[in-house]
């Protein structure tokens, strides 16, 4: 795959990094992310991929932009108030970059649906907001071979890991929460509370994670960090990384339960 011209000057500076380069270039470009809500940490995340050349998005939400959602989900405007969340997102992605392929999906990912919604992806990147959808998520990946991208934020404190349960050895998601969680049953930002600036930090944390899976291989900024969580604590601020294991009777990539 070449990049023509146009897309070797828009990229000018990535190419120049001799952590990722034209080989990594291409790879993002020829990359195709299924991102699993447009919210506050999807909002960022999209802005970097898109940035950062990610050939093919497909973009995954069941809500519709209201008022409060401006304070931090930064591809939304005032004229987007009541439209679904995953169509505005990929009308931004248009605006923004012509050349990249972006298909909308207004919905949720469950269990009748998950495997088509999913299949073919590079990497799915998944900041939904309750763990039914997370965990419905994590089982799809592994059953399809695909890697994925968690990033989760609770008021000042974010979480952001790449998990590949699919791999042997390598620790799913749900061998961080367990099975206690497979339920619509989840903190909300309506709740708690959340600083626009904070999802911001989380959302780019997730995209920079991302980008490390999908030039696995063709440059040597591509180290995935398989099941090291990064744990992000805003009002101090500190990041510490803790390494989750497999566990030997998960559900999801060990055959347990």
């Amino acid at each position: 795959m070449d990049l023509p011209p146009e897309r070797l000057d828009r990229f000018a500076r990535h190419i120049v990094l001799p952590e990722l380069g034209g080989a990594g270039q291409v790879a993002l470009a020829a990359a195709h992310v299924v991102l699993i809500g447009c919210g506050g940490i999807g909002s960022p995340v999209l802005q970097y991929l898109a940035a950062a050349g990610v050939g093919q998005l497909t973009l995954i939400d069941r809500d519709v932009v209201d008022l409060s959602n401006l304070q931090r989900q930064t591809i939304f405007r005032e004229a987007d108030l009541g439209r679904p969340k995953a169509e505005a997102a990929a009308d931004w992605v248009r605006r923004f970059d012509a050349a990249l392929k972006v298909a909308p999906h207004v919905g949720t990912v469950g269990g009748d649906n998950a495997d088509a919604l999913l299949e073919g992806a590079t990497l799915v990147l998944d900041g939904s907001d309750n763990f039914a959808t997370r965990l419905t998520v994590s089982d799809t990946c592994v059953r399809l071979g695909i890697p994925l991208t968690s990033a989760a934020i609770g008021r000042f404190q974010g979480q952001i890991a790449n998990f590949a349960g699919h791999l042997d050895g390598h620790s799913c998601y749900r061998c961080f929460v367990g099975d206690a969680f497979d339920a619509e049953d989840c903190d909300s930002c309506a709740d708690d509370g959340v600083l626009g600036a904070m999802a911001g930090m989380v959302g780019a944390f997730a995209a920079m994670q991302a980008i490390r899976v999908l030039v696995q291989g063709a440059a040597t900024l591509g180290d995935p960090q398989w099941g090291q969580l990064h744990l992000f604590e805003g009002l101090v601020p500190s990041l510490r990384t803790m390494r989750i294991a497999r566990d030997p009777a998960c559900a999801g990539c060990s055959g347990g339960g």
